[in-house]
């Protein structure tokens, strides 16, 4: 069966074409700075907000027409994965992320649920060989269901934390059957609701020590992704403990886990920590730590992850600006962690939302490229530094100076000259690189 029968195979057009179903700026094979578009970009679909959402919100039923129902939920299961590819294989998308309960039902025990996953993933596996679509990451969901109300790795409960262990188990085994290129911790129930019943040293001890569990494992089945955590503030933990980039880096270093985990960042999740999304690609990418990209944008007159799909061509250049600063992002990838709005009901928005979101990538990484060529930002920094390029902030620079040498010199200053940053002059040069 076509379930987007409508839908003709994805190709680039150009920016004049007026074919809804074309590329008019992802032109996949474009040689950008020495490599191709796609290989710059790594595109990958999200399984969850493709594949499961129903366009429900707290006030009103689901509005989404899907034509994948079947008679069990291993049939819905199985009709959702041959359109999964049909609509890779249409965007000719590379790369897929899911988590285990997107793919297949949990039954009614956990070895119910294991033995589904075998089936789906078998099925998964026959699909990947088939079109050579490939895994970029995929996750255990240990936050949905009732058992997981105190956490998962951080749990008060040794049960809870026995059968969240056991899923993640599975969950690499998938990975190595699927030949999954990273694998993404996101706690969205590891954090806490109150500090007045909660242990927090051993909460964040317990979750090193199942990191460190993850590890050995990936280690003894010989099948050793990049493992990524992605950070949140919160939604649904009040207090979730991989805040932003700089909490997840500060858990990382203080249990020694650098050399195994990297990053996986979310421009929405971003938004809700208070900063940019080129901030904490930019923080990640200082610690040498960047992973992966999910890439949407929020709402800013809402305070909630909204995972819109990214159509904000500033903010998509200033991303791929740090992607190309980091030399790429292999083995992760840029996943549309996004679903199209309640309004948009129809099967062809899942195809157009896409479009949309490669596109606007498209126009960032082109963008960025164009100003790293002219090494636009290179000169203003360089600039706004050049105090400590000569003289005594050379000196300091090249630790020469200490608290006595640098009292003397500030003694013999008569006035300290600054100069401006003109932001918005450099804002405004900004633009005219965006395409």
């Amino acid at each position: 069966m076509n379930y987007f029968e409508s839908v003709p195979k994805i190709k680039y057009e150009g920016k004049d074409t007026d074919n809804k179903y074309a590329f008019r700026h992802y032109n996949p094979e474009e040689i950008i700075l020495g490599k191709p578009m796609k290989d710059h970009l790594r595109f990958a679909v999200a399984f969850w907000h493709t594949m499961t959402e129903d366009g429900s919100d707290p006030f009103g039923d689901g509005t989404y027409q899907r034509n994948w129902e079947g008679n069990s939920p291993m049939d819905t299961a199985k009709n959702r994965v041959d359109a999964f590819f049909e609509i890779l294989e249409k965007l000719d998308a590379e790369y897929f992320c899911f988590h285990d309960v997107d793919i297949a039902p949990q039954g009614d025990s956990l070895k119910e649920f294991f033995e589904n996953i075998d089936v789906i993933t078998d099925y998964i596996k026959e699909k990947m060989d088939k079109t050579g679509i490939k895994l970029l990451w995929n996750t255990a969901n240990m936050f949905t269901h009732p058992r997981f109300v105190n956490g998962a790795a951080t749990t008060n409960n040794a049960d809870v934390y026995s059968i969240a262990a056991a899923q993640v188990k599975k969950g690499l085994d998938v990975s190595k059957k699927l030949n999954g290129e990273n694998y993404v911790f996101w706690g969205g129930r590891e954090g806490y609701e109150n500090l007045l019943n909660t242990d927090m040293n051993f909460e964040l001890d317990n979750l090193a020590r199942f990191y460190r569990m993850v590890i050995d494992y990936a280690k003894s089945i010989d099948h050793q992704p990049q493992f990524l955590i992605e950070p949140k503030p919160k939604e649904p933990t009040k207090h979730q403990y991989d805040y932003d980039a700089a909490t997840a880096m500060a858990f990382i270093q203080k249990y020694e886990l650098e050399n195994d985990f990297k990053l996986n960042l979310e421009a929405n999740h971003a938004i809700l920590a208070g900063h940019t999304f080129e901030h904490e690609i930019n923080v990640a990418r200082n610690y040498d730590s960047l992973g992966s990209l999910d890439a949407n944008q929020g709402d800013l007159l809402l305070g909630w992850d909204t995972d819109e799909f990214p159509t904000d061509i500033y903010t998509a250049t200033l991303a791929m600006y740090e992607v190309l600063e980091n030399d790429g992002i292999a083995p992760g990838g840029i996943n549309f962690d996004a679903k199209v709005r309640r309004t948009s009901f129809e099967m062809e928005d899942l195809v157009l939302a896409h479009i949309a979101g490669m596109d606007t990538y498209a126009r960032g990484l082109r963008s960025a490229a164009k100003m790293k060529n002219d090494k636009f930002f290179e000169q203003i920094i360089e600039d706004r530094y050049a105090s400590f390029s000569a003289g005594i902030g050379k000196q300091i620079i090249e630790n020469k100076e200490d608290l006595e040498s640098l009292t003397k010199y500030a003694l013999s200053l008569n006035e300290v000259e600054n100069k401006s940053g003109h932001i918005e002059h450099i804002k405004s040069l900004m633009n005219d690189y965006l395409v």
